[in-house]
């Protein structure tokens, strides 16, 4: 059986309070399954409260949505990671689809993101993905190597590349209840092992898949020995539904 991660991002929902309940009921549902691992990614506000929550179970980690590539100084607004592993965080999603599209995070921030995350001895989850535009015009692996190739120049030691993670998410399946068949989603998850292999990457990169991920869809999408796990959005906020979801394929 090869390792599943099962990564909730759970965007600006749940603060510390909600997610000490969802913790509480979560915790009811569930026991840790040998070879899966549940991570979570809360608002920063409820990063500690996740935290504490989970500390008992070892399967489960806790990461930022979103960090900066300095540990401290002048940016208003922005999440160090020293603040964030201080409080338990060990994971960070890096240039989620919303972080490009909404606030223009560049390639090369996120590829800065990574680097500072691995330095700091915070794992990152790199999320990359191509737009419909992209997909329609077949320039879907063009906009995946554009996303990963700063990362490749910026993180050059072999044990540190093997600390990174990505998550393959098609902007166009991202909230909109449309979603890439498995045959499809398994495709780019093979060209981005592929590729990082090519700029001399160890090892098989794990991958995961997000983009509209349900209960409906989830074992579909995990029978593709490329998928490594699933990184669901919506889907998660819910401790009964996400419960369900992490159950499959078990």
């Amino acid at each position: 059986m090869r390792p599943l991660i099962y990564a909730a991002n759970w965007k600006l929902h749940h603060g510390p309070s909600a997610a000490r309940e969802f913790a509480a009921r979560f915790l009811e549902l569930t026991r840790p399954v040998p070879d899966r691992d549940l991570w979570f990614f809360p608002p920063a506000v409820s990063l500690a409260s996740l935290a504490d929550a989970f500390r008992r179970r070892s399967d489960i980690r806790v990461g930022a949505q979103n960090v900066h590539w300095e540990l401290k100084g002048a940016f208003t607004g922005e999440l160090s990671l020293a603040h964030a592993a201080e409080v338990g965080a060990t994971l960070t999603l890096v240039g989620h689809s919303e972080r490009r599209h909404l606030f223009g995070e560049t390639d090369e921030q996120s590829a800065r993101k990574v680097a500072a995350a691995l330095a700091a001895g915070v794992t990152p989850l790199l999320c990359v993905g191509e737009t419909l535009a992209e997909r329609e015009a077949g320039r879907t692996e063009e906009a995946v190597r554009r996303q990963l190739e700063p990362v490749s120049a910026l993180v050059a030691d072999a044990g540190d590349r093997a600390r990174v993670l990505v998550a393959y998410e098609p902007v166009w399946a991202i909230g909109t209840g449309r979603n890439a068949t498995p045959k499809d989603a398994a495709d780019v998850h093979r060209y981005i092992r592929r590729h990082l292999t090519e700029r001399g990457w160890p090892g098989r990169v794990r991958v995961l898949y997000g983009g509209s991920v349900n209960a409906g869809n989830a074992l579909a999408l995990l029978a593709e020995p490329d998928l490594d796990g699933v990184l669901v959005g919506g889907a998660s906020l819910a401790a009964e539904g996400w419960a369900e979801i992490v159950g499959v394929g078990g």
